[in-house]
């Protein structure tokens, strides 16, 4: 340390300015606060949300069943590859968060990727070719697909289906 008791030859400015204390606090806002601008700068201060459970592998076999939102949406997914939703929730438009990832109704096809380690079930509404890919978890007894709604980035909500 610098200070004029333990070297009186050497003593730093602005420990006689500031003082030693207020000199720390400088120290951690000069290094901090460049931590923090790169972490607002990102669009965040944590990884967003991801709902309960762990990640799961679903056979297409199970995967095609009635699915719900919570809000009163349904998709149901069929053995032979189609599909029809009624207001159902999903991540339409990863870019946008408004009228683009409104719940939708219709109908197309699907499609289910049994990855290692985790399923994943895409949906194409036939009349305009707008795709959302859901997740799978398993939470204890409950089996979820899952998406962001809009970019993850910003804070907004997720879709969770759970069957019905």
């Amino acid at each position: 340390m610098l200070d004029d008791a333990s070297n009186p030859g050497r003593s730093c400015v602005l420990s006689k300015v500031l003082g030693w204390r207020q000199l720390r606090s400088c120290r951690a806002v000069l290094v901090l606060g460049p931590v923090a601008f790169a972490l607002v700068a990102c669009g965040r201060f944590a990884f967003p949300p991801v709902p309960d459970g762990k990640a799961a592998e679903v056979p297409r076999s199970q995967t095609a069943t009635m699915w719900g939102d919570g809000a009163g949406g349904r998709l149901e997914l069929r053995p032979d590859g189609t599909f029809t939703a009624d207001d159902v929730c999903g991540d339409y438009d990863i870019s946008a968060y408004g009228p683009e990832n409104e719940p939708r109704s219709g109908s197309g096809t699907w499609d289910a990727d049994e990855g290692e380690g985790q399923s994943s079930v895409t949906v194409s509404f036939e009349a305009d070719r707008v795709t959302s890919t859901y997740e799978a978890l398993r939470d204890g007894r409950t089996l979820k697909l899952w998406t962001y709604v809009g970019d993850p980035d910003e804070g907004h909500s997720l879709c969770i289906l759970t069957l019905r």
